[in-house]
Order: C-alpha cells, then sequence, then structure tokens
C-alpha cells in the first residue's frame, strides 16, 4: 500500500467516524471572526477562545472597530488566552490593513493571508480551506502527530507535513480531513497513550502495525 492509498483510506475511515466535519471555533460562518480566533487559538484551546470572544466580538464586531480599540481595553478582554499583548498588537495591525488594503473583507490569496501580522500558515490554511473552499492542510499538533503515525508524513514538521499531505489528498478534502484529525487525536490517538485496540485505522497504521 503506498502514501496516497493509506492517505484515502484513513479520510474515508475519519469521515465514517465523524459525519459532519466542523471547526471547533464557534465563528457563524464570519472570515472576520474566524481570523480573530485562530490568532488567539494559539498555546490556547479552542474552548476558552470561544468562551472570550462572546464580549469580544460583541464590542468589536468588524476589523475597523477591533482596529481602532484604545490600548489596554482590547488586552483586558483577550488575557484568558495568554500572549495577550503581542496578540492584541499583531490583531489590531491585521484588522488595520484588511480595512485599509482589502476593503474590510478577510482575502483568500496565501500571499495576502501571510501579510498580515499574526497570520502563518497555519492559520491562513484555516482560513482558505473553512471560508473559500480552497483546501489547505492545517498542521497544528493532532495533525502532525497523527499523520506521522500513520506513515503518511516523514517528519513532523509543520511546512514538511504540510507539502506532504497536500499531495496525497485532493484539495476539496484537505480541510475536512484535518478538522477530524482534532477530533480523532482527542478521542482515540492521542499524545500519549493511543488507544490502538480500539483504532479503527490500525490495520493500515504504521504504528500500530509495528
Amino acid at each position: 500500500m503506498d502514501k496516497k492509498e493509506r492517505a484515502l483510506l484513513a479520510a474515508d475511515a475519519l469521515e465514517k467516524l465523524y459525519p459532519k466535519a466542523v471547526c471547533s471555533l464557534d465563528y457563524g460562518k464570519d472570515p472576520y471572526r474566524l481570523l480573530v480566533m485562530a490568532v488567539l487559538s494559539a498555546q490556547c484551546t479552542d474552548a476558552r477562545v470561544n468562551a472570550v470572544c462572546v464580549p469580544l466580538f460583541e464590542k468589536y464586531p468588524s476589523p475597523a472597530s477591533l482596529a481602532a480599540s484604545p490600548p489596554g481595553e482590547l488586552e483586558a478582554i483577550i488575557r484568558p488566552v495568554g500572549l495577550y499583548n503581542s496578540k492584541a498588537k499583531n490583531l489590531r495591525a491585521a484588522c488595520a490593513a484588511i480595512d485599509a488594503r482589502f476593503g474590510g473583507r478577510v482575502p483568500s490569496a496565501m500571499d495576502d493571508l501571510l501579510s498580515l501580522p499574526g497570520v502563518g500558515r497555519k492559520v491562513a490554511n484555516l482560513l482558505r480551506g473553512d471560508l473559500y473552499g480552497l483546501g489547505g492542510i492545517v498542521a497544528d499538533t493532532h495533525c502532525m502527530r497523527i499523520s506521522c503515525r500513520l506513515g503518511l508524513c516523514s517528519k513532523k514538521d509543520p511546512l514538511t507535513v504540510e507539502r506532504e499531505l497536500s499531495a496525497l489528498l485532493p484539495t476539496d478534502r484537505q480541510s475536512d480531513f484535518c478538522h477530524r484529525l482534532v477530533n480523532f487525536g482527542r478521542d482515540t490517538c492521542t499524545a500519549r497513550s493511543p488507544r490502538c485496540a480500539d483504532c479503527p485505522l490500525s490495520h493500515f497504521c504504521e504504528k500500530a502495525l509495528d
């Protein structure tokens, strides 16, 4: 079995396990909200980001309003997510750029997204996939860990995993695959104690077959 066959088997198995592949950030299909929440999610749980963003979006409903937030106000709201000073600085600058350069809309082109402060390839791929249907591998900790265990990727490195998985999965399946890996990584293929005996992917997983 080659890697592409294994990747498609994994995608099929995860689709059966998690028929509804959804982002765990409650962004309400709003591109601005997803961008803000994705930036805030760095080194923080999605559950905490969801909670913090309820008052955040009530106060700042648009990129322009967040960009114009007075010093200290945004920081106080997002303090629970950690790294709040740098995240606030990046969000103000990113929202100012969206308002000034992109007419208040989150762009879809990779280069445009990467030009926004606080937006790296992981966030850009999330936005491109979930908002615009352009696919993209979101190489978070679950994606990297499970892809390497399955034998799909050569090393646990974001750029390597993004490049190698992109070559194995069709564009229209990439985003859902990554969302399902998050659920699977929490439920079954955990970091410390993977439940290989109960895993529906074990019959073709390199780690389980070792």
